[in-house]
């Protein structure tokens, strides 16, 4: 049963400073509204609680095109799915991007829904988080007492639970690109191709020195965890040894210090660990 429409009172900013302001008249009372791709599939549901929508759409400085500066990419709030897999340099320097933009559920919703958004609906599922997790992305969020930059990394603090204040407002997320020659790597593993809720999601980019031993590298994973994460333990055992059998063991005794999947309705623990796994070991193949 849907929700009752006239649960959801939406107040419509012209900017960022009145939307700032009404996040801090009612902290924690209003919620942002900005795709609307995750929100509306819970009021269809009858499962969103009633609350007061804070619209983005007609706030100017959060729908400005995503843009370059050097090697850094900036997506502000309103940047979507359609608009970063259009992007040529995107594709070319930032492919993870890209290829999460082309496998987050269909045309409809890219063309709609925004990765603040993702980021802010804070689900362990997130297919938007762990390739910007690969790419050390930054979110800038703002409110009425300034501004403060996080890593995507740190973000996250709990189920459904981040750093981000009641009376703050995601503006922009960044992402790194690598250095040339890097390795970058995606998969999605789910009930079909598209339109379906990761059992598994991973990202990662790996650097080498010219004797093939790994200097940098960042994994980052998705629906094995209470939240989307970066696998440190297996960033730091990698780190310095040569791809091959040997460190794929090191990197696979050390990922069960970074997940804890669990049975759900899209699939089972054992199964998540095994793919996971699976990814990890596919990752990290010479």
């Amino acid at each position: 049963m849907r929700s009752h429409l006239e649960d959801f009172d939406v107040a419509c900013p012209k900017t960022l400073a009145e939307a700032l302001e009404l996040l801090a008249a009612k902290p924690g009372s209003m919620t942002p509204l900005a795709g609307a791709t995750d929100l509306f599939v819970l009021l269809n549901a009858g499962q969103l609680a009633p609350t007061h929508f804070l619209s983005l759409a007609g706030i100017p400085e959060l729908a400005m095109p995503a843009s370059w500066d050097e090697d850094r990419y900036t997506m502000p709030a309103l940047t979507t799915y359609t608009e970063t897999r259009h992007d040529a340099r995107v594709v070319a320097e930032l492919p993870l991007l890209a290829s999460a933009a082309c496998e987050l559920g269909a045309l409809q919703i890219q063309n709609r829904g925004t990765w603040a958004g993702n980021i802010a609906n804070s689900s362990p599922a997130a297919d938007g988080v762990p390739p910007l997790l690969a790419y050390d992305a930054v979110v800038e969020l703002a409110s009425v007492r300034g501004r403060r930059w996080i890593a995507l990394a740190d973000y996250f603090t709990g189920y459904k639970q981040t750093l981000r204040a009641p009376d703050e407002l995601i503006t922009n997320v960044t992402a790194q690109v690598p250095a040339a020659g890097a390795r970058h790597y995606w998969r999605k593993v789910g009930a079909r191709k598209l339109q379906a809720i990761s059992k598994v999601v991973a990202a990662g980019v790996l650097e080498r020195d010219v004797t093939g031993v790994v200097t940098r590298v960042r994994l980052a994973l998705g629906s094995v965890a209470p939240i989307p994460l970066r696998a440190r333990h297996v960033e730091l055992a990698v780190t310095g040894l040569p791809l091959g059998t040997a460190t794929t063991d090191v990197a696979l005794a050390a990922l069960a210090s970074d997940i804890a999947p669990i049975d759900d309705v899209r699939s089972t623990r054992d199964y998540r660990l095994r793919i996971a796994r699976n990814l990890v070991r596919a990752f990290l193949a010479p």
